[in-house]
């Protein structure tokens, strides 16, 4: 029998009517056949209010008893879901992160995945159960538990699924499919069928919130399929897999955008060696994420350095540089928090003319100012002001025609 790994996020899991409906759905797919492993997240929105209730004790909760409260509402997850199959007549077993065999490294809030140790697993599907595992937290070699940072059920789900040599994961959530641009932003947006990985990495970095950046590499590295799926409708999702037509017409897949953005500007940086890796090299201690980096011509040898993060993460980076800026010699620190990205994506874009004209025409022509920019292999992406990112996606989303068909889906 082939096994299958599903996980099912927060929203198909967030109150007992949608618990027992799950459940249903895999006593369907157990009758016909498959072995599953099944990894859910935390109900609805309770993460979120855990976090509330932490703060609400403490301004600055402790790194361990935080990751040690998050994973509770996994654990109730994966408990009600085993209940639920129990009363539908299946066999089935809830197993923590740790009892799945999830080793991690220290990092509290986002730890990575250092090996899946699946003996349990395997000792569960001989029985003939279907195994429930809690998503988005593991266990160091000093059985500390950690959680892997949000949205990182998908990175649990594609993790097992990589260790058991699973036939497919499917991503069971809110939406049917991963689409041509946000549908809440571009009411026209179309569906896609199948996306690679390169692409879906790219759509997932830049902030489209369908799956978890790390899941999807770990899912390229790995060659695991992944079907993105609604759990509230039976109908195809999209195929997340590794053979992505080349010679496609169009060669925009689609629009991905991120409210989330934050710019930190240093002025009068010294133009020397070693300044910009004692800045990066700082900031990765600090574990903040640096996404764009612009660096002006030098004027007296000194130069302005920008870069953009997680607006989250603007606190950190910005006491960062100004703890260094000092020792380096720089001049004064200038941050905005006001900022998105939006970016087209598709194999090949960046092989061929045309394509950074017709964005960056469209987005004049709309009155977008654009702050920064950025390439990548298969991707365009520029920095503009928040209030103006909803503008721009329909505005892009049009001037790529991408309500249309791809060639391959005719």
């Amino acid at each position: 029998m082939s096994v299958i790994v599903q996980k099912y996020g927060g929203t198909s899991v967030a109150d007992a009517a949608r618990i027992q409906n799950v459940a249903r759905r895999i006593s369907v797919r157990q009758k016909a056949g498959d072995q599953l492993v099944v990894v859910v997240s935390a109900m609805g929105d309770t993460t979120d209010r855990l976090l509330s209730l932490a703060r609400e004790i403490t301004s600055h909760p402790e790194a361990r008893e935080l990751d040690l409260l998050l994973s509770t509402g996994e654990t109730v997850s994966m408990t009600l879901v085993a209940m639920a199959l129990h009363d539908l007549g299946l066999e089935a077993v809830s197993l923590s992160g740790a009892q799945a065999g999830l080793r991690t490294d220290k990092v509290h809030g986002k730890a990575r995945i250092l090996a899946v140790e699946p003996g349990r697993i395997h000792q569960e599907l001989e029985r003939g159960r279907v195994i429930i595992v809690s998503g988005f937290q593991g266990i160091t070699e000093e059985e500390e538990v950690t959680t892997l940072g949000r949205g990182a059920s998908d990175l649990t789900a594609v993790a097992l699924a990589a260790s058991l040599q699973a036939e497919r994961c499917e991503i069971y959530t809110d939406v049917d499919g991963v689409y041509s641009a946000d549908p809440r932003v571009a009411p026209d947006a179309r569906k896609l069928l199948e996306i690679s990985y390169e692409e879906m990495l790219e759509f997932a970095s830049l902030g489209a919130r369908v799956m978890n950046p790390r899941a999807v590499e770990l899912g390229a590295v790995y060659n695991i399929p992944i079907v993105v799926a609604s759990s509230f409708k039976d109908e195809p999702g999209t195929v997340i897999h590794g053979g992505a037509d080349m010679e496609q017409g169009n060669r925009v897949r689609g629009i991905a955008h991120d409210l989330d953005v934050a710019k930190v500007t240093i002025r009068r940086v010294p133009d020397k060696p070693g300044i910009a890796a004692r800045i990066f090299e700082a900031l990765a201690d600090r574990h903040v994420s640096v996404d764009t980096i612009v660096q002006n011509a030098s004027v007296d040898r000194t130069t302005d350095l920008t870069f953009t993060v997680h607006v989250n993460d603007l606190p950190s980076a910005s006491k960062v540089v100004e703890e260094l800026s000092k020792d380096i010699g720089a001049g004064e620190i200038v941050a905005d928090d006001s900022l998105g990205k939006v970016s087209i994506v598709g194999t090949g874009i960046n092989s061929a003319p045309g394509y950074a004209a017709r964005m960056f025409r469209t987005l004049s022509d709309d009155g977008v100012n654009i702050e920064m920019i950025s390439t990548g292999e298969i991707r365009i992406t520029v920095i503009i002001k928040r209030s103006d990112v909803d503008q721009a996606v329909r505005a892009l989303h049009t001037a790529f025609e991408l309500e249309k068909p791809d060639a391959s889906e005719l």
